[in-house]
């Protein structure tokens, strides 16, 4: 059964800082573009950053620019994205999912997380 499992959301504090992890369970990372995608509460989903698995090349939205970072390990089957300076917008729930990730775009595939829930609140 493929299936990607999200972690390590929570509640920060803006300025703070939280790292998220997407596992691959019953397929391999190694061929699959990965994607980071989240949805505020009556808004619609966003894409936030992807990497590619040709050459680890990576995409970030503008609003996340310079302040996340997405990276794999594919020994460990996972993609993380880290998210610094957190602010009040970035409140959302996260998930990862396998992508189309171009140079100026990223498109969700098939195969989703459940989410992780990131607050960010002071």
């Amino acid at each position: 059964q493929v299936q990607l499992v999200e972690s390590g959301g929570g509640l920060v504090q803006p300025g703070g800082s939280l790292r998220l992890s997407c596992a691959a369970r019953g397929f391999t990372l190694d061929y699959y573009a990965i994607g980071w995608f989240r949805q505020a509460p009556g808004k619609e989903r966003e894409g936030v950053s992807c990497i590619r698995s040709s050459d680890g090349s990576t995409h970030y939205a503008d609003s996340v620019k310079g302040r996340f970072t997405i990276s794999r390990d594919n020994r460990k089957n996972t993609v993380y994205l880290q998210m610094n300076s957190l602010k009040l917008e970035d409140t959302a729930v996260y998930y990862c999912a396998t992508s189309f990730c171009g140079t100026a775009t990223m498109i969700p595939g098939d195969s989703w997380g459940q989410g992780t829930q990131v607050t960010v609140s002071s």
